[in-house]
């Protein structure tokens, strides 16, 4: 029997520990080394969370074209499929949710697929090698290092079952031709792995951690996620038996409390392209977990940098400080969607003839709507070249070094407000206070307000498409579809995006057909792909 590659590529040396990022993160190559002659020592065990981490890298952020943060995007109603006008339709069969876009292209995600697995194989060695290793004089950091590889796992899986639902589920390294679990099968063990990181990690602020790594403040935060999405989703009442509303309310209280986080000041301070001479760095009090990236990456094996951010610049033009990109477009219903005292509009998206951008390339751009999104941009030189490029960087395409922020502290305030906080009033108030400054009116916190708040705090984060997801399939379809006339090459061009398509598919996407034929078909396409 054939089997599947994510098991054959499992095994190609992921021992070897790599190149990963910033601060903790920075390591170099050390040396190739096998279960015989490893897995001894907590250092040991260090040096394969470093792999851990790095494979959580290239998996969130290595993978160009469609990674989960773009591809989150794209399926959202923020933004279209975009790039060049003679570009393959690949974009748009994720946009539009039909795979008859890109009829050719059956393999959409096979890439993300096998990164995604080779980077839960190297959380499920250190997670399985925990009893060969002495920690007789180091003993505190056991469930430190387990917690930290469980939550990279969790959250590994929790994208790829939001992706393509019914996946295989390996928590040991397999060769087997594995059948993929249910959703609840997935569902549990990400809960596990999270509410274990949230009871084992230290109890001290987020500052007192290594820049880039777990704390115990992601890893509640982190679950409360997960319990919004599954009990939305799959319209259950609590995180597969194993956590309520009211434990999920406690640990964001206990964020909100006790973890050092906060708002900073000022909206446009957490995005460089929107504030280059005040921003607030990328390890700034807001932050509660993100995946590390720097420019360093080549073509010789180190994947450091943000591989796919290139998609989101302006499509082959540079004006100071937005450097070119491959141009994903951003949809012009979010930029009316602000209003003109809400700091957050100027802060996320770059507005064209807003801006008087003297941009020549329409005739080079697919679904031109005059808006590109600012929040993750390439950034330019004064003269006109690359950022990553001046840095240091091989190649502006896998160059680009902006960290991808996954859970910032305005979504803890949100979402305890979302699940009955006694204090939802003041958390939403804090959120949209710092939006608006001294415009600021309050507003009564509600349900719809909260969604609302989150569209417009959020959006061109890779968060808005789960989160209309969660409110039903039916309802993120007819949020989602459109039939409007856009730009390709110049020429006016209908784009339609058919809510039947997102329910026919119920929100998920394609399984690389590869790796179905090589699992001789005990993987099973997603229904409409």
């Amino acid at each position: 029997m054939k089997r599947s590659n994510i098991y054959f590529l499992l095994f190609l040396g992921l021992l070897t520990t790599v190149s990963c990022s910033e601060d903790f993160l920075d390591a170099e190559p050390i040396t190739e080394v096998t279960d015989a002659n490893f897995y001894r020592t907590p250092q040991d065990a260090y040096s394969a969370l470093v792999g851990a981490y790095d494979g959580l890298q290239i998996a969130s952020g290595g993978v160009a074209g469609l990674s989960y943060p773009v591809a989150s995007m794209v399926m959202s109603d923020n933004m279209f499929g975009g790039t060049g006008n003679a570009d393959p339709f690949n974009f748009q069969a994720v946009d539009e949710f039909d795979v008859n876009r890109a009829p050719t292209f059956t393999n959409l995600y096979e890439t993300l697929w096998m990164e995604y697995y080779q980077a839960v194989y190297r959380c499920n060695v250190l997670i399985n090698k925990m009893d060969q290793i002495d920690w007789s004089e180091e003993p505190e950091l056991r469930a430190q290092y387990e917690s930290e590889a469980r939550f990279i796992r969790g959250y590994l899986y929790f994208q790829m079952v939001k992706l393509w639902g019914n996946i295989p589920l390996l928590t040991e390294p397999s060769s087997e031709n594995i059948p993929p679990a249910s959703p609840e099968e997935v569902y549990t063990l990400i809960a596990e792995d999270l509410m274990y990181g949230a009871e084992n990690l230290p109890t001290e602020p987020y500052n007192a951690v290594e820049a880039g790594r777990v704390t115990k403040w992601a890893a509640k935060s982190m679950l409360a996620r997960v319990y919004l999405y599954y009990t939305g989703y799959y319209s259950q009442s609590d995180l597969v038996g194993l956590v309520s509303q009211s434990e999920v309310l406690s640990h964001l209280e206990d964020v909100i409390d006790n973890s050092g986080h906060g708002l900073i000041s000022e909206y446009a301070n957490l995005w460089p392209a929107a504030s280059v001479d005040d921003f607030a760095g990328e390890n700034n009090e807001e932050i509660v977990f993100s995946v590390k990236h720097t420019f360093t990456s080549d073509y010789n094996g180190n994947t450091d940098g943000n591989h796919w951010m290139v998609m989101l610049g302006m499509r082959e033009f540079t004006h100071y400080p937005y450097a070119n990109g491959w141009g994903i477009t951003v949809n012009s219903k979010l930029y009316n969607a602000y209003s003109e005292d809400d700091t957050r509009r100027e802060a996320s998206i770059i507005a064209i003839d807003e801006e008087e951008i003297p941009f020549d390339k329409i005739e080079n751009q697919r679904e031109y709507t005059g808006y590109y999104t600012k929040k993750y941009t390439p950034l330019a030189t004064e003269d006109g070249g690359s950022l990553a490029v001046e840095l240091g960087g091989t190649d502006f395409q896998i160059g680009q070094f902006q960290d991808f922020y996954v859970i910032r502290y305005a979504d803890v305030l949100l979402m305890a407000a979302e699940l009955g906080s006694g204090s939802a009033q003041a958390y939403f108030d804090q959120v949209r206070q710092r939006a608006y400054q001294d415009d600021f009116t309050s507003q009564a916190v509600s349900l719809e307000r909260i969604q609302h708040e989150r569209w417009l705090e959020f959006a061109l984060e890779g968060v808005r498409y789960w989160d209309l997801l969660r409110r039903g399939v039916d309802e993120a379809a007819a949020v989602i579809a459109e039939n409007t006339t856009l730009l390709n090459g110049g020429v006016e061009t209908q784009k339609t995006i058919s809510a039947s398509n997102i329910q026919q598919t119920q929100g998920l996407q394609q399984i690389p057909n590869n790796q179905i034929s090589l699992s001789d078909g005990v993987l099973i396409q997603n229904p409409g792909w």
